[in-house]
């Protein structure tokens, strides 16, 4: 087995003398890893990546099984992995859609960042004015990920975003209270939305329904949730199935800022603290700060 590693190795460096040319081969080279990188950052902390992980052991067994002679498990993986190409289609289809459609608005952004600040302020306002009352909300920002696949029901309202508007959908009294709002292209699109809950059950104390829909849609998409809470009047983010809550105005803007922007993919990066993704672990230890909690 040793002397079959070795002449493969050989021979492997042989046609990588005769064939490597310096300018071209490193153009390629650096192209896929930037593809590579890419890739991986847009799956980062989605089951996706996950799945991947999964796919790589799987890739891994059967080498080993190859150079072991396991012939049982080299059979099986052999006939799971010939139709790799199939599921990998099936298993990241969401996937390669948000990546699509990511290169596709980068070319052509449907809001200009003005625009975006404008609707950004609006929710910061109406979440800071629904927290005072204790109203509950949740506005839910559509990024690359199409929602339509995830939301049932919903009343379509195609309007601008504002503060007014939103504070009056969500009082007691509107029959679209109890639903999701979705802002779609810098526009409050839809109201009365039902969102899947999250299947977690490892979640932070005092998380209701709404908390439990804002995890299950950025489970499964790239959406950014603003939720307020109705009984506690807590403002909360909810981004890739993690949770900031306890955010007051500016807090909540400059998160909301960073992840639109791309400057961050994941909630987290506010807290500076490793441990940050554990459930129910603090932020930091002022009583004022915000708590980050991760549903895995």
């Amino acid at each position: 087995m040793i002397e079959t590693l070795w002449g493969l190795a050989q021979e492997l460096w042989e046609n990588f003398q005769i064939n490597f040319e310096p300018v071209r081969d490193s153009i390629d080279i650096a192209l896929v890893a930037a593809a590579i990188y890419w890739l991986l950052a847009l799956i980062r902390g989605t089951r996706a990546g996950q799945i991947l992980v999964g796919l790589i052991a799987l890739f891994t067994v059967f080498m080993v099984s190859q150079i072991f002679q396991l012939v049982t498990v080299s059979l099986i993986l052999d006939t799971f992995l010939s139709s790799l190409v199939v599921i990998l289609v099936i298993l990241f289809q969401h996937d390669i859609r948000r990546a699509l459609a990511r290169v596709g608005r980068g070319l052509f952004p449907s809001v200009s960042a003005r625009e975006e600040s404008e609707m950004l302020e609006e929710i910061v306002r109406a979440s800071q004015a629904l927290a005072r009352r204790r109203i509950g909300a949740l506005v839910v920002i559509e990024r690359e990920t199409q929602l339509a696949d995830e939301i049932t029901a919903g009343t379509p309202v195609d309007a601008a975003v504002s503060a007014q508007l939103l504070t009056s959908i969500f009082l007691p009294q509107s029959p679209l209270h109890d639903g999701a709002v979705i802002v779609q292209d810098g526009r409050l699109s839809q109201a009365g939305c039902i969102l899947p809950l999250t299947t977690s059950v490892d979640l932070p104390e005092g998380v209701g329904t709404r908390h439990r829909a804002a995890l299950g849609v950025t489970q499964e998409t790239d959406a950014l949730v603003v939720v307020v809470s109705e009984e506690t009047g807590v403002i909360s983010a909810v981004f890739r199935g993690e949770i900031a809550q306890g955010l007051d105005a500016p807090r909540l803007r400059e998160m909301l800022l960073a992840i639109l922007n791309g400057e961050r993919n994941q909630l987290s990066a506010d807290t500076g603290d490793p441990g940050s993704g554990e459930v129910g672990r603090d932020a930091a230890d002022t009583g004022d700060s915000a708590r980050l909690s991760s549903t895995g």
